[in-house]
């Protein structure tokens, strides 16, 4: 037993000696085959590559196609589902050149069909057709945004074979029409043109949005393209294939109202006609919740034609000087900027509600404090002395009531509130209500400003601050914060986007309310607004009323730089009704086309033609009424008689206008400024030793 259990043992170890030395063998060959092979490959590739990778190309172009899917683009709505922004589909005319050439007989018939129906040039397909690098090619792009008319227009004339009804020549070219197939695309429309059309923004490339909520919700937007791709059998057909479905874009509804939009481009366009300016902006927000209910930006344009100059509101001066491709860029740059959140500007008396609120906050004055105006205020001391006048100077405002101040745009009052508060306090004024800062709009490009810090602000400083000069803010950041000092002080982050919806219209995110900061007591935010309503009831504010509400507004004039340049911007910021504001307005002209462009009543023109509208659209009830009583039908501006119909009217009235304004500007501007008692409300800084020097005047915003 114990010897036959040793030879087996023995056995064992010969049988896997002779194992081990057959798999060294075939390991070594199988090595050595390897190397051979890759040695082979490598001599392929340095002596015949680009031959070989053309033949593996060539392959792959004729046996293969990738076909895109293209996938939707996410309608713009406005809050009520008004569409603002659209993508219609369109098809791109492709030929397959592999196809056509294939047999002679198609050639001429397929030419024929795509000049006859999709007006392609002949000698276009031709080249396609015989070009070395695109003659084998199964996808050539002849045109573009063919509408889905063409589309069935092609599909009939390719059905339509009957012997009955067509020449042999017209069947033949039917029958022959080879490697035309129509591929799905998107085209971008914006039905309503130029309406809101710096807010709106265009989309200029595929799924690529230049401006505006276009380009700041791009990615939600924009979908995800799909592909068809697979082999292809004979005749151009698949032979398998995997279809991978596009994802469209989601849409935006808006809180911009259209019918807000409509109104307010109304009475803009109708003050355009009559006067004009460099620059008008308008902007509407709900106090409320920080929606913003319409903007109209500056200059227009077509959306649908967003490169056109010929197309926008540039002045044609302008538009003939614009030749090179730097001055077209800029010109472009020039419609397409936004200035309610872009431009940054001296923003005048309109700041003093927030100033005053502040000190109210903070306890430096309370609302039985009064304030005598003598019609100036001197800082220094000799030859280094400032005077700083109000805009009644020589005379003065005497005594006031924190109303009153509001009221006269008295700016002797709010230096010595400013005095009171001291530089700290003014500086975080300026912080609490985000001066300086982005407020943080859903736009692109949004400003900043210019502020001033500890290090720049003086005690002159502090006392211009007090009044709007010295610093720089935007008509985004002024309207937020004058909608936090009068809704009970609630500082809510302006916004446009309400919701998101998928493409099936189910609601993806719905946009709540973004409460920031509190920034004044109810109780101040009450006082406030019943300081601006004395400002239209009997102050600076009077030519904004409107029969039935009650309504609260501050004036603004703000002499730009250098000082002294006669340019001015003049502003009216205002709400109603006064207990609930339900609407607050900002209206800005820069540089009113007039002689004298220091009078705020012109905004408060605009201003009031949209409250006119605005608040019975909104279903806003007047709250100044006895029960029974009729509203009395509010009269406008003289000058925007016949320029609030339709396009006919306004040309038919134009050259009368005209005649009428050259005569009648001065009276009306000296009237509007007897009427509001105090709306040229420039203030003058003068040196104790030049008293009487007007070149040395600094005059600026109220």
């Amino acid at each position: 037993m114990r010897k036959g259990t040793n030879n087996q043992k023995k056995n064992n170890g010969k049988k896997l000696k002779l194992y081990r030395k057959n798999f060294s063998i075939l390991y070594s060959f199988f090595l050595v085959a390897l190397v051979v092979i890759f040695g082979r490959v490598l001599w392929l590739n340095v002596t015949s590559g680009k031959e070989y990778r053309k033949k593996i190309l060539t392959q792959e172009q004729n046996d293969y196609r990738n076909q895109v899917l293209s996938a939707r683009r996410g309608d713009i709505l406005d809050k009520n589902g008004n569409i603002l922004a659209t993508s219609n589909r369109v098809y791109n005319v492709i030929l397959d050149c592999k196809s056509v050439n294939s047999n002679p007989a198609y050639i001429e018939p397929t030419i024929k069909t795509l000049k006859t129906l999709f007006g392609i040039d002949e000698g276009l397909v031709r080249e396609r057709l015989t070009n070395k690098d695109t003659k084998d090619s199964m996808y050539q792009i002849l045109k573009k945004q063919v509408p889905m008319e063409k589309k069935k227009e092609y599909e009939n004339f390719i059905k339509n074979t009957d012997e009955k009804k067509l020449s042999k020549d017209e069947i033949n070219q039917r029958e022959n029409t080879k490697g035309i197939y129509l591929e799905e695309d998107y085209k971008r429309t914006y039905p309503f043109n130029n309406l809101a059309c710096n807010v709106i923004g265009f989309s200029s490339q595929k799924d690529f949005g230049e401006i505006g909520l276009e380009a700041y919700y791009n990615d939600i937007l924009s979908g995800v393209d799909g592909r068809i791709f697979g082999d292809l059998s004979e005749g151009s057909n698949y032979a398998q294939q995997k279809i991978i479905r596009p994802i469209n874009g989601k849409t935006l509804v808006t809180t911009i109202d259209i019918g807000v939009q409509q109104i307010v481009e109304k009475y803009v366009n109708a003050f355009r006609e009559v006067m004009g300016g460099k620059n008008i902006a308008v902007v509407v927000e709900d106090p409320n919740n920080g929606e913003i209910l319409a903007m109209d930006a500056g200059h227009r344009f077509d959306l649908n034609h967003p490169r056109d100059l010929s197309k926008s509101e540039l002045d044609p001066k302008e538009r003939a000087k614009a030749v090179t491709e730097k001055e077209q860029v800029e010109a472009l740059n020039k419609i397409w900027n936004n200035y309610c959140i872009t431009s940054a500007f001296e923003p005048g008396s309109t700041v003093k509600p927030i100033v005053m609120a502040s000190a109210l906050e903070k306890g430096t004055i309370t609302p039985h404090d009064t304030f005598y105006c003598d019609g100036f205020q001197t800082y220094g001391v000799g030859a280094h002395a400032t005077m700083i006048k109000c805009d009644v100077y020589p005379n003065a405002h005497g005594m006031e009531t924190l109303g009153q101040v509001i009221a006269n745009s008295c700016n002797d009052a709010m230096m010595q509130i400013a005095e009171k508060m001291g530089e700290d306090e003014m500086i975080d004024i300026q912080e609490l209500f985000c001066f300086g800062q982005k407020t943080g709009i859903d736009l692109p490009g949004e400003g900043t400003g210019i502020i001033h810090t500890k290090d720049t602000m003086g005690i002159t400083e502090l006392a211009t601050s007090s009044f709007g000069q010295g610093f720089t803010l935007t008509m985004i950041q002024e309207i937020n914060a004058i909608c936090s000092v009068i809704n009970g002080g609630n500082y809510y982050k302006p916004h446009l986007l309400k919701a998101i919806k998928d493409s099936k219209g189910g609601i993806v995110n719905q946009q709540a309310p973004c409460l920031q900061k509190q920034t004044i007591s109810t109780n101040i935010s009450r006082d406030i607004r019943s300081y601006m309503k004395e400002s239209v009831d009997s102050g600076t504010s009077r030519s904004v009323k409107v029969h039935g509400y009650s309504m609260g507004g501050k004036t603004g004039t703000a002499e730009k730089l250098p000082r002294g340049n006669g340019k001015y911007l003049v502003s009216f910021i205002g709400f109603a009704p006064v207990d609930n504001p339900r609407v607050c307005v900002y209206v800005i002209i820069d540089e009113p086309k007039t002689e004298a462009q220091d009078n705020s009543t012109y905004p408060m023109f605009i201003a009031q033609g949209i409250f006119k509208e605005v608040l019975p659209y909104l279903n806003v009830a007047p709250d100044e009424l006895k029960p029974g009583e009729q509203v009395p039908e509010t009269e406008l501006w003289e000058k925007f008689k016949g320029h609030l119909g339709d396009k006919d009217k306004k040309d038919g009235v134009k050259d009368e206008a005209k005649k009428s304004e050259a005569t009648s500007d001065d009276n009306t501007d000296n009237n509007d400024s007897n009427h509001d008692n105090s709306n040229n409300e420039d203030i003058h800084h003068d040196n104790n030793n030049d008293n009487q020097s007007q070149d040395d005047n600094e005059d600026t915003g109220e």
